[in-house]
């Protein structure tokens, strides 16, 4: 299970009626991908439903699910070494573990939320900015899709 302590950014989002919402997640949600999987099929979505996380100022995953099918996208591979989503999520992908010399780079489905208003190459140049912390990408990601202000009020980077 993730400990609480590592996980700075727990958050769902999905849009009802067109519009979105957010809810936190549990910690029991994030034990595994699966128990995480199954937490994101209760949200009633237009699109399915997406799980926002941000590890330890580090590295941050993405998780879609859409009925049956699950999708992710891990900013830095190499964050398997350290994270149990993380190294579930490259489990699933099917990728091999990280060595310990490996560049950070993105595993997954750059374009996983390219229908919902982030395509795949401003996916690819957001994560490639370094001077960025997780939390930022997930808030440029979230304003990208239309939730950008109340994600940043709810994970409390709006300056007061």
């Amino acid at each position: 299970m993730a400990s609480p302590d590592e996980v700075d950014i727990a958050l769902a989002a999905y849009r009802e009626e067109g519009v979105w919402q957010l809810q936190e997640l549990a910690d029991t949600a994030l034990a595994s991908l699966e128990t995480l999987s199954s937490a994101l099929r209760r949200f009633p979505g237009d699109g399915g439903a997406l799980a926002l996380l941000a590890f330890d100022e580090d590295v941050f995953l993405v998780v879609r699910v859409v009925g049956p099918r699950v999708r992710v996208l891990l900013s830095d591979v190499t964050a398997a070494d350290v994270f149990d989503l993380a190294r579930e999520a490259i489990e699933q992908l099917g990728l091999p573990y990280p060595e310990e010399d490996d560049e950070p780079v993105p595993a997954g489905d750059l374009d996983l939320l390219g229908d919902l208003g982030m395509p795949a190459i401003d996916m690819g140049v957001l994560i490639d900015d370094f001077d960025l912390y997780p939390d930022e990408m997930l808030s440029d990601i979230a304003t990208s899709l239309g939730f950008g202000a109340a994600f940043d009020d709810f994970v409390g980077l709006t300056s007061a």
